[in-house]
């Protein structure tokens, strides 16, 4: 996967460490918190072959796992309530943790990292798992 990682040439993508991006302008996020997070990555991963795009995860607090979907997907949809979308509009700013892909990045980590400049998360796709795995959790775990 190294090699793999090594063809990824993304501008937003810190040398080392982590930083805040804006939220809406190379990507959109949709965070989801603790247990559920962890099940929604597990399904996506299982439901692309592995290759779901760009999942962030938080060790810290809530244990956030953060989807990186594309600009402007997000803001015209309906999440369930365990989802909170992160995009730009008007009066609203957001920004998402992105780390490193290599080094040290503690408490984020790439649980699935870039594989290309315009792969992302399939926003649809995500809405309808997180819609099934919320059926199941208040994401308060």
């Amino acid at each position: 996967m190294d090699a793999h990682i090594d063809e990824v040439n993304l501008d937003w993508i810190p040398l080392s460490g982590f930083q805040l991006r804006k939220a809406g302008v190379q990507f959109d996020a949709v965070r989801i918190n603790g247990d559920a997070g962890r099940c929604v990555a597990d399904v996506m991963e299982e439901l692309t072959g592995g290759d779901p795009g760009p999942i962030v995860a938080d060790a810290l607090g809530w244990r956030a796992v953060y989807f990186l979907v594309p600009p402007r997907s997000t803001s015209h949809r309906a999440w369930p309530v365990v989802a909170t979308p992160f995009n730009a509009g008007r009066g609203k700013v957001s920004f998402v943790p992105v780390p490193a892909l290599r080094g040290h990045t503690w408490p984020l980590s790439w649980r699935c990292p870039p594989s290309g400049p315009d792969r992302f998360v399939h926003t649809p796709l995500l809405n309808s798992v997180v819609s099934q795995v919320g059926r199941f959790t208040d994401g308060s775990a």
